[in-house]
């Protein structure tokens, strides 16, 4: 309770302290350069209002990503240097499986959620309930992950075969004469219904996105292609497809990060058990569990340099794109 005393102190830091030293550092540096020559000011003038962007990146994101990388090479307590033990150990023994489990998350979800926006986009695109369509593939994107996976967890339920199912999909596979499965108990089948959750939770933002581009295309094309006796096939693949590309792209390596980094589902429905663990919830494990601060810096190391291509690949998307 006493630590508490100084959240106040905190706040009241964070919300009148920062922004009268953000104003204290402009002001200052604006004073020195109204006493340069202009031309010398003008050229410094740009660099002094970056000064402080550039001061809050190095202190947020570069600064803690040298820390993690320095403490990735010592011990469990952070002391005695180890080397590359930690990343010896990240890629031996028992978590050879849990990079294999990520190894399906990035190929499952992705494609999963990938195939499914595209076909919805495409389909909704030629129905007159469009709007109605959307907004229910769209409603699971309003949920957090961690309550899909409360939600799912009562719905994946599963009770002996001779026991009244309370979960909603053994209680129909009863109905119809069919054993309950134990969704999340059973080998393979556990990962693949946990990606399940993820691909329902992220398919609406992934159809609104891709919906987007199709109506984008110029409906020129489109009717010159029917009128040239085009079928829907042939216009998919060489008319709307190769002119969404970009989104897709976007779609595609944003998923890809989204399961790199997947932890909610995964601990709340499982922590990890019956063959389901994957690297960030390892790494919540290591760090906080087990205390090994070594093994939990050497994850977290691996998934940036894991997600840092996939987000070049996006930048240098975006910038072909500003360039057209």
């Amino acid at each position: 309770m006493e630590s508490l005393s100084y959240i106040p102190l905190l706040i009241a830091i964070g919300a009148i302290g920062l922004p009268v030293l953000v104003y204290a550092g402009l002001g200052m540096g604006e004073a020195i350069l109204s006493i340069l020559p202009m031309r010398t000011g003008r050229g410094l003038r740009p660099w002094v209002w970056l000064s402080l962007p550039i001061l809050l990146v190095l202190l947020i994101l570069v600064y803690p990503v040298i820390v993690t990388l320095i403490t990735s090479l010592k011990g469990a307590r952070g002391t005695e240097w180890v080397g590359g033990a930690n990343y010896v150990w990240a890629f031996s023994g028992e978590m050879v499986d849990v990079v294999w489990n990520n190894v399906i998350w990035l190929i499952g979800f992705p494609l999963a959620v990938l195939v499914l926006a595209l076909l919805s986009a495409v389909l909704f695109d030629k129905i007159s309930y469009e709007p109605l369509a959307m907004t229910v593939v769209i409603l699971p994107t309003a949920i957090s992950f961690t309550a899909g996976a409360v939600i799912w967890t009562q719905m994946y339920s599963y009770q002996p075969a001779m026991m009244a199912q309370i979960g909603t999909f053994n209680a129909v596979l009863k109905l119809f004469g069919i054993a309950p499965v134990p969704w999340l108990i059973q080998p393979v089948v556990n990962n693949l219904a946990l990606i399940f959750i993820a691909v329902w939770l992220q398919l609406g933002i992934a159809t609104l996105i891709l919906s987007a581009a199709i109506k984008n295309i110029g409906t020129d094309m489109v009717e010159a292609a029917r009128l040239d006796g085009a079928g829907e096939v042939r216009i998919f693949f060489s008319i709307i497809l190769p002119n969404i590309l970009p989104s897709i792209l976007v779609v595609f390596t944003t998923m890809i990060i989204a399961a790199l980094k997947v932890f909610d589902i995964v601990y709340v429905m499982t922590n990890g058990n019956f063959g389901t663990d994957v690297i960030a919830n390892r790494l919540y494990y290591e760090l906080f569990s087990v205390n090994d601060l070594g093994h939990a810096s050497a994850i977290a190391v691996i998934l940036l340099f894991c997600a840092l291509p996939i987000a070049f690949i996006n930048i240098f998307q975006f910038k072909a794109e500003a360039a057209r």
